[in-house]
């Protein structure tokens, strides 16, 4: 345990000195476009890591001392029941996407169905009660916002859930297999410190590999071109649920951003708010990391499309 946490630590810790170097450096070498990518690439990843550390935490917890039986008896058998239990349960976790995808991870590998445990994945760091106090603070006097950022983020993880329970294929689902048998398998605190080691480790690298693009994407679009789009409430929507993609926002920031977005619609706002915690860059290579590339690609792809859709019907009711 004490090995986990100063590992973790150190990697803040020298993502926070690269961070500081970085720009130092790009500017001894008369780049500051280079210097720009450094900036934006640390900031993702700082910010990433320590609800990523969160994440890992509660899925080796979940993993070593959580029996299997406790999930399969609050869980429905019936997976189109379960998902929306699921999908509500996402309330209690309060962190970004980053802790998500091990913890829904180890969910499958303790027995919860997969469409369930993708269910949670989404609306985990969409829906938790430190996104919703955030939107309301960065949309003041507007809980309609806040009512549709619930309720869009909700509809589409259930909606995911039950498309994957139907139509979803065991082939493009990999699960990261670690002790095969118990009598192997390191129990309590030994699993806790493994599991925490292995889960951190692996997805971090992911989460390195998803700042580095957003980070690029950053750099390399002048803002001008985003000021094209600002006239059409259609274009406008679908290019906030693009940029959401790129910009890979934490979701207990991603509202102040969105609620600087002046020129945009409330629907698009609401779109960037919704796609964000389910779908960015630094999610899909996560999930590739951990699922394999065939279900990121699939699962983050329909994702999108039904946020966007979700988006729209919400906003138009609400908005």
């Amino acid at each position: 345990m004490v090995y986990a946490v100063l590992g973790g630590a150190a990697l803040i810790a020298i993502a926070t000195v690269v961070s500081v170097l970085g720009p130092m450096v790009a500017m001894d070498l008369y780049t500051p476009a280079v210097a720009a990518w450094w900036t934006v690439f640390t900031a993702v990843a700082v910010q990433g890591v320590p609800f990523l550390l969160l994440g890992t935490v509660v899925s080796a917890a979940i993993g070593a001392f959580v029996p299997e039986k406790v999930f399969t008896r609050l869980l429905p058998r019936n997976q189109a029941l379960a998902v929306p239990i699921a999908g509500a349960a996402g309330v209690v976790l309060p962190g970004c996407e980053c802790a998500s995808v091990p913890v829904a991870s180890s969910l499958m590998r303790r027995g919860v169905a997969p469409a369930a445990a993708l269910a949670f994945l989404l609306s985990a760091p969409a829906i938790n009660p430190v996104v919703l106090v955030a939107t309301s603070i960065a949309f003041p006097n507007q809980p309609k916002m806040v009512l549709g950022r619930l309720v869009a983020s909700l509809a589409t993880a259930v909606v995911m859930g039950w498309l994957w329970a139907r139509f979803g294929k065991e082939e493009w689902l990999r699960l990261p297999k670690r002790g095969q048998t118990a009598a192997s398998s390191p129990t309590g605190v030994k699993a806790f410190v493994a599991g925490l080691q292995h889960d951190f480790l692996h997805a971090g690298g992911f989460l390195v590999l998803g700042a580095g693009a957003a980070a690029t994407f950053n750099i390399a679009v002048p803002r001008s071109i985003l000021d094209i789009f600002t006239g059409s409430s259609w274009l406008s929507l679908l290019l906030l649920a693009l940029l959401a993609v790129v910009l890979c926002v934490c979701s207990e920031a991603d509202a102040f951003v969105a609620a600087s977005l002046s020129g945009f619609s409330p629907a698009a706002k609401l779109a960037f708010m919704v796609v964000g915690p389910m779908v960015d860059l630094k999610l899909i290579a996560l999930q590739a990391g951990t699922f394999g590339r065939a279900f990121a690609f699939r699962f983050s792809s329909t994702t999108w499309l039904v946020a966007v859709v979700s988006s729209t019907l919400v906003g138009w009711w609400l908005l």
